[in-house]
């Protein structure tokens, strides 16, 4: 088969389906409401991140806090890559990272404060 007979077999091919897919009738019903989560799975709306959008001079700045703590930055330039500020300790110092996935990191898990 030639390149020509291919491409207007192709062409033919997808007018067929184009035109096949138009003709299906469109009977759209509204998805019924998802059942409630089984008792003692409720979601903690706690346990959602709060984010704060701010603009400090044109760059667009989303803080996330999860209990009220800061755990997160996401700095937004206009013209620009975002890059990430994490606070991985807990301690307030953040380290920029320039996608949230940097590798692997040890698990810092709190276990105690005093």
């Amino acid at each position: 088969m030639t390149r020509v007979a291919h491409s207007v077999a192709s062409l033919a091919a997808l007018l067929i389906a184009a035109s096949a897919w138009a003709q299906q009738p469109q009977q759209l019903e509204p998805l019924p409401e998802p059942p409630p989560p089984p008792p003692g799975l409720e979601l903690d709306p706690g346990l959602e991140p709060q984010v704060t959008i701010t603009k400090k001079g044109e760059d667009t700045v989303e803080e996330y806090r999860a209990n009220g703590q800061l755990y997160m930055i996401k700095v937004t330039p206009p013209h620009g890559v975002p890059y990430y500020l994490y606070d991985d300790v807990g301690n307030g110092d953040f380290t920029r990272r320039d996608a949230q996935d940097a590798g692997v990191r040890v698990p810092k898990w709190v276990i105690k404060r005093w």
